[in-house]
């Protein structure tokens, strides 16, 4: 089969072998101009610079055109004409006069898989090139025998623009002039087998809006900055010190426009309503379920399918841009869900994505996520570890986000996760440990934090795997958060027993303070625990409606009151009654009732106690910072604990009464004289409190209890947590 042929069957895998312009074998000093346009009845070169005439060029075969020239002639100064049986007529460059794009550095990196700026070597870029503008194409597939660009500008035809392949590494690359930003694209790839697949790009950096899942050319840079000041801070910052709250949401479902307009808030928008309410509750980072690109609504943004590109539904890319900036300069951090564990198997997205197992293991026992029915990455290649390692650095450096939360790492910690026997393989050393995914964790967190120190990188991790959340030069992973899901399962199962049944599980509220200090933990309320029949916060909580009110206040308080950093998921906030929907949106209407906006001011408030108490922020990841004070009370169902900040006097007692029994004359010991002044109460009337409390504080008396030299007489409300701040 000659070189036509193959071009003209959609095999050839280096058009460019055939096509262009050659010196002519049969007249030395001659060159030959080949031209591939199927369909076409003529093709002529128009004049140009030292060519005063056109060059008309000969049919050789269908689709085939062919020229004599003395001299080779200069891709910038060649267009041609091209004309459909004498009705339909256009001028285009030829792709197939340029020079490759991508240099032997670009080749080399990407072949050992230290291609940190990935992005910028492959997917769509719009450039100049020898001196003309257009769209460069670039894309992996190593096991394809001939890759093409379809697209919006050549009827989505796999043979009008074939690329050629740049050896062994495995790249594809095209060229196309004329094209530019908002021109929508996929590859044609043709696998050894002679199976076409039509795939989005897996570098694109925009995506069609859904159901579309077209690839956009996108523009490259221009977006100018103005947190100039909040990254420098960044730097600077130890990214643990000081308190992180953290606002959940998914912003399609956070608030929904009005009737008649687009089914979302478009990024820009958001970024201002957004930033208006966490800044009024004072929270300190919003957290995003996934904003990449991915096909279903229903998903969340947890089925990616285009891990470069901010999804389409709120706007473009320079739109969440935009939304980044806006939140830096009003103070608040952005953290986003990033998912590097399973991908979905959609057909136009990242399975089989040349025709074989590229990104994913061919072995279903390694490959396959049974309990999603997506698909894991094989984090053994260095190509697939390259494209996650600079996908993380993506977000940071062009979207200049402050932390990833990475999502399902227990998944990615073993190979028998949620299999059964004879359904994984264990490692090379007969374990159940996936040594390359833990290998790829640390060299991932390593690489974050090397070049952008002040960063968050978080882990939900839901096993007893050891230091998570500790360095990779002590033997941990190297995050330095990671979810708290013990305290969370334990928490909702205590306060979703009535409290007469309580005592009977005091340890669930107390066990957390067994290991609080083992991770560097993140509390968390998350959407996870509001969807799915599970129902809304307050819904969980036991009793009538004023008791479900007290309970869901004196839950937030125990969390705020708790070691660790905290989250709470949209909707918590104000105690929305029912649960989370990716269809609907937060039930902004309850604020009319003075027990659901008694909840939001309590977070609020919370929010302004962390940050003005450094006794519960700064000692949060040190045994030095909690000490019980009274942890047996069983009985009545009351919890007491001091919260220390390392300075001398400066210390906190908290009191929790589980039970809707008010407690009159209550008695608890504590170490130091003073006036211990009552500086929260969740049950107070500004939140829909029964505003029982200690009129301010009491003093201690000079008596033992508990084995302290001090005792303070309380009135404990029912269902309510209280703040105490010692003054001496």
């Amino acid at each position: 089969m000659n070189a036509f042929q193959r071009l003209s069957q959609g095999r050839h895998h280096d058009p460019f072998e055939f096509l262009g312009q050659h010196p002519d074998p049969l007249a030395p000093g001659s060159w030959q101009l080949r031209i591939w346009a199927p369909g076409c009845s003529s093709v002529r070169l128009l004049p140009g610079e030292g060519r005063p005439e056109a060059i008309e060029l000969r049919e050789w075969a269908p689709g085939q055109f062919q020229a004599g020239l003395k001299a080779p002639v200069d891709p910038a100064n060649s267009l041609f004409e091209y004309v459909i049986d004498s009705e339909q007529r256009w001028t285009a460059r030829s792709p197939y006069l340029f020079p490759p794009v991508l240099g032997e550095l670009d080749l080399h990196l990407i072949g050992e898989g230290r291609h940190l700026k990935l992005w910028e070597a492959l997917g769509a870029h719009c450039i100049e090139h020898a001196g003309i503008k257009g769209v460069h194409f670039a894309v992996w597939a190593p096991n394809a025998s001939r890759v093409s660009v379809v697209g919006d500008f050549n009827t989505w035809d796999g043979l009008r623009h074939p690329c050629r392949s740049l050896g062994s590494c495995g790249i594809w690359e095209l060229f196309v002039p004329g094209l530019q930003e908002g021109n929508l694209y996929r590859f044609e790839i043709r696998d050894q087998q002679g199976r076409i697949h039509v795939k989005s790009d897996p570098l694109a950096r925009a995506a069609e809006l859904r159901p579309g899942s077209a690839s956009m050319v996108a523009a490259t840079g221009g977006y100018e900055w103005g947190d100039g000041n909040w990254l420098a801070a960044r730097r600077k910052r130890d990214p643990l010190d000081g308190p992180i709250t953290i606002y959940e949401v998914h912003l399609g479902s956070w608030m929904k426009p009005w009737s008649g307009d687009p089914p979302f808030h478009d990024y820009s928008e958001l970024a201002e309503r957004l930033a208006d309410y966490v800044e009024k509750l004072g929270f300190t980072h919003v957290e995003l379920l996934p904003v990449m690109e991915h096909p279903l609504d229903a998903s969340w943004g947890y089925q990616v399918s285009g891990y470069f590109a901010p999804t389409r539904r709120y706007g473009d890319p320079d739109g969440l841009r935009r939304f980044v900036d806006h939140l830096h300069q009003r103070g608040i951090g952005v953290i986003l869900d990033w998912v590097p564990a399973h991908f979905p198997r959609d057909t136009h997205a990242l399975a089989r994505f040349d025709g074989s197992a590229l990104y994913e293991h061919d072995d279903p026992r390694l490959g396959e996520h049974p309990d999603w029915g997506t698909l894991i990455f094989n984090y053994s290649r260095v190509e697939v570890r390259n494209f996650l390692y600079a996908n993380a650095l993506y977000w940071i450096e062009e979207f200049h986000v402050d932390g990833l939360r990475v999502d399902a790492v227990a998944s990615m910690l073993y190979l028998d996760y949620s299999r059964k026997e004879g359904e994984w393989l264990p490692n090379e050393h007969g374990g159940r440990e996936n040594l390359e995914a833990l290998d790829f964790l640390r060299n991932l967190n390593t690489l974050l934090f090397e070049r952008h120190p002040g960063i968050l990188s978080i882990a939900e991790e839901s096993t007893a795997w050891p230091m998570v959340s500790r360095p990779v030069y002590l033997g941990g992973l190297g995050f330095n958060l990671k979810w708290n899901m013990g305290w969370m399962n334990d928490t909702l199962r205590y306060f979703e027993l009535d409290p007469v049944h309580r005592r009977f599980h005091h340890d669930l509220m107390s066990f957390s303070l067994v290991y609080a200090w083992h991770e560097n933990f993140v509390l968390v309320l998350s959407h996870d625990e509001v969807v799915h029949g599970k129902g809304s916060l307050l819904d969980k909580m036991p009793g009538d409606d004023w008791q479900k009110f007290a309970n869901l206040r004196l839950l937030l308080g125990w969390m705020w009151c708790h070691p660790g950093r905290k989250m709470l998921f949209m909707g918590g906030e104000l105690a929305q009654r029912w649960e989370w929907s990716e269809i609907g949106d937060v039930d902004w209407r309850a604020l009319e009732s003075v027990r659901h906006s008694g909840v939001q001011n309590l977070v609020r408030e919370l929010n302004q106690l962390l940050r003005h108490e450094p006794a519960l922020t700064r000692l949060d990841f040190s045994p030095e910072g909690f000490r019980w004070l009274r942890v047996d009370d069983a009985y009545n169902s009351v919890f007491s604990f001091l919260r220390l900040s390392g300075d001398p006097g400066d210390e906190l007692v908290v009191v929790a009464n589980c039970t809707p029994v008010p407690r009159h004359d209550y008695f608890l010991g504590v170490p130091q004289p003073g006036w211990y002044r009552e500086i929260f109460n969740t049950d107070a009337e500004c939140y829909a409190g029964s505003n029982l409390g200690n009129r301010g504080g009491c003093h201690s008396e000079d008596l033992s209890c508990d084995g302290y030299p001090q005792r303070l007489r309380l009135i404990l409300p029912p269902l309510a947590l209280l703040v105490f701040k010692r003054e001496g």
